[in-house]
């Protein structure tokens, strides 16, 4: 077991590098002393895009800390688990205090990355020291003209491009998106004006028109996500489904509850693919505000009838509900994720909250809007959820708004999931006393 500070016991973490691989020491104690602890549910929790293992760790504290309380008869277990995201440390997360670096890059002027983002992007783009120094540089000095924004999507696409990246498609048709491949000018141009449609009347630079510097800072951080989007995927498919697959094996009573957070969501989504033929130790899914398309489970696409989601039936591996919580109030998912997501040539008319309406559905992440293609979803609100109507299999949307709705921009609510209704969730969809 990892980390004694840890509000919940017993607790094992299982970290993943960037292909997947688990640490094996990590594996091997959680395999052999989950069942000599008595372990009958097991809770295992994946972050999202912008926790390291602090922030991870932190993160599983806090959701975790009700839980025995919630179910004092329940025989509960608790994995964190830990892969290698990329942390901007200038996004406001909801009730976790600020760090030094967060708060003297606000009282900086202008986006200029801070320490403790630049040595993230290090880590997670290794190799690419130049291309994050001149970055860095480039959104401090701001140069003047088309010509240097040209130049920052360049190198924006020098960093986070090579072999060896892995994919990020959700549907069969999904190719990557314009953060890529169209004219950085413009899309600088309609992040600064997404930006500037989030700030509040109060903010001072609420009256400002856009500047696509503005934008610039989140041409990167997007395209950053991208490469954590397809990482996410793989350490499900390819780490974590063969991990429950042994576990599954040594331990076959033990039920297993599979949690995730943003990215994180789409992780634990993935592992659903890699789970071994006949194993059905997954009992519940439950994504909080997850950061992939609510086409990934879809049968046919609304707009392509020829293609389908890349989870598709993915979840009928689940002995028990895939339960979607959502929020109007995620910024993130509702105005970034539909703008960095679309595919070059497609309609660009729209700014701000009306982003997602004005796109469509073509471009919609689950912790928008839910699950959407799949016959037989049922939508509820949490209330309701968790009144006991919650269905015992399929999938299942929840408007989750009463309590995720706190957060500044760029994210808004996307990272206000520290909720004892978001546990109580949890445990209705693994049906745990």
């Amino acid at each position: 077991m990892a980390d004694p500070g840890m509000s919940v016991t017993p607790y094992w973490e299982l970290t993943f590098d960037a292909d997947g691989d688990v640490e094996p020491p990590e594996r091997d104690h959680l395999v052999a002393q989950v069942t000599g602890h008595g372990v009958r549910d097991l809770i295992v929790f994946a972050h999202g895009w912008n926790n390291d293992r602090s922030g991870a760790t932190a993160l599983y504290r806090r959701f975790f800390a009700p839980l025995p309380g919630l179910a004092p008869r329940a025989r509960l277990g608790y994995v964190g688990v830990i892969w290698p995201s990329m942390r901007f440390s200038d996004e406001p997360i909801p009730d976790f205090p600020k760090s030094v670096a967060a708060t003297e890059a606000e009282a900086a002027p202008g986006p200029a990355l801070d320490k403790d983002t630049r040595r993230a992007l290090l880590k997670t783009f290794p190799g690419r020291a130049s291309v994050v120094d001149q970055l860095a540089r480039m959104l401090d000095e701001r140069p003047d003209g088309t010509a240097g924004l040209t130049e920052f999507g360049r190198l924006v696409r020098m960093l986070v491009e090579g072999p060896g990246r892995p994919a990020a498609a959700d549907t069969d048709e999904q190719g990557e998106p314009a953060v890529f491949r169209e004219d950085p000018v413009t899309a600088c141009d309609e992040f600064a004006g997404a930006l500037a449609a989030l700030r509040s009347p109060d903010d001072p630079q609420g009256f400002s028109l856009p500047n696509p510097w503005d934008g610039a800072k989140e041409l990167l951080r997007q395209a950053t996500y991208y490469a954590m989007k397809g990482r996410a995927g793989t350490v499900g498919e390819h780490g974590l489904g063969p991990v429950i697959g042994q576990l599954a094996d040594a331990a076959p009573g033990v039920r297993v509850h599979l949690v995730g957070h943003s990215f994180g969501g789409r992780l634990v989504s993935f592992a659903l693919r890699g789970l071994p033929g006949g194993v059905r130790a997954v009992k519940s899914v439950t994504l909080l505000q997850g950061a992939f398309s609510h086409y990934a489970f879809a049968e046919r696409l609304p707009h392509d009838q020829g293609a389908a989601g890349a989870l598709k039936d993915r979840q009928r591996r689940i002995d028990g509900p895939l339960v979607c919580c959502h929020s109007h109030f995620d910024s993130a998912l509702g105005t970034f994720y539909p703008l960095a997501s679309r595919l070059s040539g497609d309609d660009r008319s729209c700014v701000g909250n009306e982003i997602a309406a004005v796109l469509g559905p073509r471009w919609g992440a689950m912790g928008h809007d839910g699950v959407q293609a799949v016959p037989g979803t049922v939508r509820l609100d949490l209330a309701r959820a968790l009144a006991g109507e919650l269905p015992a299999s399929g999938c299942v949307n929840v408007d989750a708004a009463s309590v995720v709705c706190h957060g500044g921009p760029p994210s808004g609510a996307h990272s206000d999931i520290v909720h004892p209704e978001l546990a109580r969730l949890v445990l209705a969809a693994g049906r745990v006393a």
